[in-house]
């Protein structure tokens, strides 16, 4: 708002050192944060280029090279086929493409959370087949370097109970890049809070934390909230002893991905689950996906899964 009359002239020398005053105490802090969320943003967006590049280089081309350019030596790995290090990995990628000269790694969605990026992708060995859902975890160092990886893999069944495949984005709007990084804080808390909810704390009411048009693509499980409530009340009946470990949380504005050993009792070595979520600006939870796999009795590394 502008002011009707003119200040006096010692009166506006005062006003306007005041503000010069306020200015220079108070932009480099404002132009230091700027820089910082900027620096974090290109870092985020770079992990993503980096780890698309290698797995569709690798994996599509049988390019090995992209290890050595992408991959620290001592690359940790969980995935129980393989053993630690970049030469393993090399081994275990490099005849793939000989084997399988036609694979495909279709990548449906990439999220990505501090030092973490997170692929959800539909592999495909053989074309006409149905493939796995595959989600695969790397860490990054300081470097820009991959130090660590984990995955969970699951085949692809022939039919859904929902009606929806294990990769598509059905709400709107519809598409499998995740929203504006501002809602990161509150889609991270909601779908902690209700994966809490429900799974660590067994509480079915958490489903009231879902949207009314929530879509499922779990393949056994209905979309809607009466059929998930109704399914997670007859699973927690069938294994009183079910406990989740929640690993790691990679939120991405309206994408939550959560990484956890679920166990139905001690003496299981239980599943390695990853969920993805999407959240409503308002906290609603609105779509999920998951990959679930068997934990396997050995393991070429001593990592674990997890």
């Amino acid at each position: 708002m502008r002011p009707t009359t003119a200040l006096p002239g010692k009166a506006a020398a005062v006003v306007l050192a005041v503000t010069l005053g306020a200015m220079t105490a108070v932009a480099p802090q404002a132009v230091a944060s700027s820089a910082a969320q900027y620096w974090h943003q290109n870092t985020l967006d770079k992990h993503k280029a980096i780890t698309v590049q290698v797995l569709k280089r690798l994996f599509e081309d049988g390019d090995v090279s992209v290890v050595d350019r992408y991959i620290r030596p001592g690359y940790i790995q969980h995935n129980p086929l393989a053993p630690n290090g970049t030469a393993a990995l090399k081994a275990l990628a490099g005849p793939l493409t000989t084997q399988f000269p036609d694979l495909k790694y279709d990548i449906k969605r990439v999220i990505a959370d501090g030092d973490l990026v997170l692929v959800h992708s539909n592999v495909v060995l053989t074309p006409g087949t149905r493939g796995s859902a595959v989600v695969d975890i790397f860490r990054f160092d300081r470097d820009h370097l991959i130090v660590e990886h984990w995955d969970t893999v699951q085949d692809v069944p022939a039919t859904s109970v929902s009606g929806n495949d294990m990769f598509s984005t059905v709400s709107s709007p519809r598409t499998n890049e995740p929203g504006p990084r501002w809602l990161t804080p509150c889609s991270r808390s909601a779908a902690t809070a209700y994966f809490d909810q429900l799974l660590v704390r067994k509480d079915v009411n958490a489903v009231d934390r879902l949207a009314p048009e929530y879509h499922q693509h779990n393949p056994a499980i209905p979309s809607g909230t009466a059929g998930l409530r109704e399914t997670f009340s007859a699973f927690f009946q069938q294994f009183p002893q079910l406990t989740v470990d929640r690993k790691r949380v990679i939120a991405d504005g309206d994408l939550v991905a959560i990484h956890a050993h679920y166990r139905t009792s001690p003496e299981d070595r239980g599943q390695s689950v990853v969920d993805i979520f999407r959240v409503r600006p308002d906290g609603k939870i609105v779509e999920h996906w998951d990959v679930v796999q068997d934990v396997p009795a050995t393991s070429a590394n001593d990592n674990t899964m997890f």
